[in-house]
């Protein structure tokens, strides 16, 4: 089952929502490629957390003029 912003799993209802979103888009990707829900949930989320540490919010990204 897809989730989205509104409808996701009672797991992530403590992430922040950049955090959410990210970790919805991956689990997602991963039902697609055909993992069970737990596990893509629990993926999803590890990722996400990543993802945010290494990308943090106003990070400013490099110009590709320079």
């Amino acid at each position: 089952m897809p989730w989205n912003k509104h409808d996701y799993p009672v797991s992530m209802k403590n992430l922040e929502p950049r955090v959410r979103n990210k970790a919805i888009e991956i689990a997602n990707a991963l039902l697609e490629e055909g993992y069970e829900e737990g596990r893509a949930i629990a993926i999803g989320t590890a990722q996400a957390e990543k993802w945010n540490e290494d990308h943090p919010v106003g990070e400013e990204r490099p110009s590709k003029h320079t």
